[in-house]
């Protein structure tokens, strides 16, 4: 018997060869079957064990033997001259087995080493893991399924460090036991690979990558995994993820897992569809002294292939996702149903404010064709970007004109202006008061501040559209009061990551020797010409800032 984990009855041959081992050298683990699970354990050992009766029946006349067994079979009475009495079961103990060789084993407890590496979903059925964080994720079996592998083949179109890192610890162990094998084939498509990731794998001992670096066609695009045990229990991943971190933690990524008990006509078509691809000279074998250079080339060229211009005109229309509908709405509620025209909207930062607020300028616009617009922002660049938005989602690349420091605009009934330029132009503007209809201020928490108070005095829109994602200011200043002293709709930074529209925070924290005990207090701070010479003249610290950078990057 080979090392590793097993799913595998225990019939009278395995018996007769776990009595004749040295019980001190080998770690042998026998666990009863789940009475809830016999039913299914049972009929697949059965289907195993009829069809090797089946192949053992030879000479003449074989396929009228066969069918006169599979009808004794049918009627529960097996009464064949095969003799298969190394197959059957003790009645006493049906279980399953654990088998390792104590000698030389690096593990202080065998038993809780083979649990933590032994996958949740058992060696021989299949599984439909869906990405919610509902169950077992895709991440934690697959880190089991690599500890507890004898081989690895990964097939997978691209590859990002923050997804390779997650598995780092796991690939590091598998890859320093002597006879592991670690094969992985990806590409340059798209510019979507992470040299430092290839770098870092290529580097690991008893692994080798291939990288197709043709950016001419699509090529593979396949997300697999195969586990292979010397014990004989392979298993598979096939599905949609690819080697990121969110495509293995949070990503609504399917994936199907299937086994060589359950499936084995889809393990071995795996097998030989990788081995092909292994063998074609599209994929070369990456060697990072050689080929960084080519790499990093190719993935320029696959990157600028696969650029869109941020403010190309989309071929489609452009819908609004489901929690910006629901803040939609709700703004419409404020309007309709409350008679509140001056709304605040709180959305954390990624979610789209801007886009929402053209959403909601599109819907004003079916009614009023002729409705003017005043977006109001305190940067060049989001101005820009604002314009480019609103001339999507409005489909018209033509919609507004920018105001700002060396640009200026030949007509202002649809005006991107930054504060500075508005304010300094105010009292040229001979515009009455209701001559915008709908005004929209970006990153409205600046609103206390005495640039902005003669803007909104100045004008009196029908609906005036509040954008922040920090309404709470430092200095305590409220700016309510400026929307009807109510929040119209918002969406938070909890809320954002629970639906996973953007990722969660990562901190790191690196330690400081510094002692300020000795720095001057005064005036409720550290005198600063004290501290610039204690920290910028501190090789020791500027040291630890170095080696505290690497350990993070390697995180």
């Amino acid at each position: 018997m080979e090392n590793g984990i097993y799913e595998e009855l225990i019939d009278s041959l395995i018996r007769s060869q776990i009595d004749s081992l040295k019980k001190d050298r080998y770690f042998i683990k026998e666990e009863s079957v789940d009475p809830d699970n016999a039913s299914r354990v049972l009929a697949r050992y059965l289907a195993r064990a009829i069809h090797t009766a089946l192949g053992l029946i030879t000479g003449d006349d074989v396929l009228a033997k066969r069918v006169e067994l599979a009808n004794r079979v049918i009627e529960l009475r097996i009464r064949t001259r095969v003799i298969l009495t190394n197959i059957l079961l003790s009645p006493k103990r049906i279980c399953l087995l654990r088998f390792f060789d104590r000698e030389n084993t690096v593990h202080a407890n065998l038993d809780e080493w083979v649990k933590t590496i032994t996958p949740s979903t058992r060696l021989s059925q299949s599984e439909l893991f869906t990405g919610s964080n509902i169950g077992l994720s895709l991440e934690s079996e697959l880190k089991r399924e690599i500890l507890s592998a004898d081989r690895v083949d990964f097939l997978v179109s691209f590859i990002k460090w923050h997804g390779i890192r997650i598995f780092a610890r796991q690939l590091e162990e598998f890859t320093a036991r002597k006879d592991s094998k670690l094969r992985i084939i990806t590409t340059s498509y798209m510019g979507a690979t992470d040299p430092r990731a290839i770098k870092y794998l290529s580097e690991l001992p008893n692994t080798e990558v291939k990288v197709s670096y043709n950016n001419n066609s699509e090529r593979l695009h396949a997300k697999a995994y195969l586990f292979y045990r010397n014990s004989g229990f392979d298993t598979g991943y096939i599905g949609s993820s690819n080697l990121s971190k969110s495509a293995m933690t949070t990503g609504l990524e399917w994936n199907l897992k299937v086994t060589t008990r359950e499936i084995p006509h889809i393990i071995e078509k795996f097998r030989k569809t990788f081995e092909t691809y292994w063998a074609d000279s599209e994929f070369e074998t990456y060697v990072h002294d050689r080929d960084c250079n080519r790499l990093a080339e190719a993935l320029r060229r696959g990157a600028v292939q696969g650029f869109s211009p941020t403010n190309e005109m989309p071929i489609f229309d452009i819908r609004p996702y489901p929690f910006q509908d629901e803040i939609l709405e709700r703004l419409k509620a404020e309007r309709e149903i409350h008679g509140r025209f001056r709304n605040l909207v709180v959305a954390a930062t990624g979610t789209g404010k801007t886009v929402i607020s053209a959403f909601d300028f599109k819907r004003f616009r079916l009614e009023n064709p002729n409705a003017r617009l005043l977006f109001v922002a305190h940067r060049k660049e989001i101005l820009e970007q604002s314009r480019a938005k609103f001339a999507g989602v409005l489909r018209d690349q033509n919609f507004g004109q920018c105001w700002y420091d060396g640009m200026v605009p030949n007509r202002y009934d649809q005006l991107f202006a930054s504060v500075q330029t508005l304010n300094n132009n105010l009292d040229q503007l001979n515009f009455a008061k209701d001559f915008y209809d709908f005004i929209i201020v970006d990153e409205v928490h600046h609103i206390a501040a005495a640039s902005y108070r003669p803007i909104l005095d100045c004008f009196e829109p029908n609906i005036l559209l509040g954008l922040t994602a920090t309404p709470e200011r430092m200095d305590n200043v409220d700016i309510l009061p400026d929307f009807c002293d109510a929040i119209a709709a918002e969406i938070r930074l909890p809320e954002a990551m629970n639906r996973k529209l953007l990722c969660p925070f990562q901190y790191f924290g690196i330690t400081d020797s510094v002692d300020l005990t000795g720095v001057t207090w005064s005036g409720g701070k550290y005198r600063s010409s004290e501290l610039t010479a204690l920290y910028l003249d501190n090789d020791t610290r500027v040291g630890e800032i170095v080696v505290n950078q690497e350990s993070i990057l390697m995180t």
